[in-house]
């Protein structure tokens, strides 16, 4: 009798345990790991969110920067890395069969605190460079007050304001510069993390868009998310057609739309040659494994370039062009 109800007991401890062994790898199976850019972080945490509520699964990202991204994707330490920036020859070696997923197109903006002075003003490519170079240094010079006659700018000195962690954006932005200005080609080139001549760093695009607000004379490049959600006015840029534009999600879907990417999706598409174009735009990709990948995080990419597309236009980002979206698509049903 005893021994009868020992084995019952036993029995049912192990069934227990059982179950709860499954239920743990059930849960595991549904939590996903991410890493990496900020620039699109505010949609990407709307999504994922809106993603475990239709499917329950946890999607657990870190907005560290587009760095981070590329290098935890390397070292296999998450499901998924994020990169405004595409990988470049040397980390493509170090991490062979990664794949660059576009998901969506955003604007940088050049976003400024000059006292006294709220939207509407108008920058040039030269004098944006200048600027960063530490060429002008006053927001009452006569190179930026000529461009937005009316506008009465005082002699605040002007404040810098970077990234301070590799960045994507800071790729974005410094390709535009590069690919405008020869003297900042020669003397900062473009990159994820450059070298640079004056200003101040600050983390993520959260970070920069903080000490943008919190120091008179501040401008620094920001991701229109963020200038939208801290309030911050943000200049008018002149595009290659000579053309004053403001950022939104409408210039930036007609700049995404003139380009044409290669195979592997890996390209920065500043200065547009599309007449009402912005001309600091990019795309941003998720970085996942053709071969290896797990068949939760291919669930998740072919939603975002689904179903999630439909959020972008309201948090500020250019849902994919067509073409690309299909592109994107098959990518991913490659994916083994």
């Amino acid at each position: 009798m005893l021994n009868s109800f020992t084995q019952t007991w036993k029995g049912a401890v192990l069934a227990a345990l059982g179950l709860a062994l499954l239920g743990g790898t059930s849960a595991q199976a549904q939590q996903i790991t991410g890493a990496g850019a900020t620039f699109p972080a505010p949609l990407y945490l709307k999504w994922f969110q809106e993603y475990k509520n239709a499917t329950g699964a946890q999607v657990n990202y870190q907005a560290i920067g587009s760095g981070g991204g590329i290098k935890n994707i390397t070292a296999h330490a998450v499901d998924f890395g994020a990169s405004d920036a595409p990988m470049n020859a040397a980390e493509m070696a170090a991490a062979p069969g990664i794949l660059h997923i576009p998901t969506v197109a955003g604007a940088v903006v050049v976003a400024y605190n000059i006292p006294g002075v709220g939207p509407g003003i108008h920058l040039t490519s030269t004098i944006i460079s200048d600027i960063f170079l530490g060429k002008i240094t006053k927001w009452n010079d006569s190179q930026i007050t000529r461009l937005s006659p009316g506008t009465k700018f005082p002699s605040t000195s002007i404040f810098p304001v970077h990234r301070s962690d590799g960045s994507g954006t800071t790729n974005i932005f410094t390709t535009y510069l590069g690919e405008v200005s020869p003297e900042w080609k020669d003397s900062v080139g473009a990159g994820k993390s450059v070298h640079w001549p004056n200003g101040l760093g600050g983390k993520g695009n959260a970070g920069v868009a903080q000490l943008i607000k919190q120091n008179d004379g501040g401008i620094g490049y920001i991701e229109l998310s963020y200038a939208v959600t801290y309030n911050i006015p943000y200049a008018g840029v002149r595009n290659a057609k000579g053309k004053f534009i403001y950022p939104s999600v409408e210039n930036t879907s007609i700049a995404a739309e003139g380009v044409t990417l290669p195979a592997d999706f890996r390209k920065v598409i500043t200065n547009t040659s599309a007449p009402e174009g912005y001309p600091i735009t990019g795309f941003t990709f998720l970085l996942v494994y053709k071969n290896g990948t797990r068949p939760e995080v291919k669930k998740l990419l072919e939603w975002c370039l689904t179903t999630g597309q439909a959020d972008a236009a309201a948090q500020q980002y250019a849902p994919l062009p067509p073409s690309v979206k299909r592109r994107a698509l098959a990518a991913v049903a490659s994916m083994r």
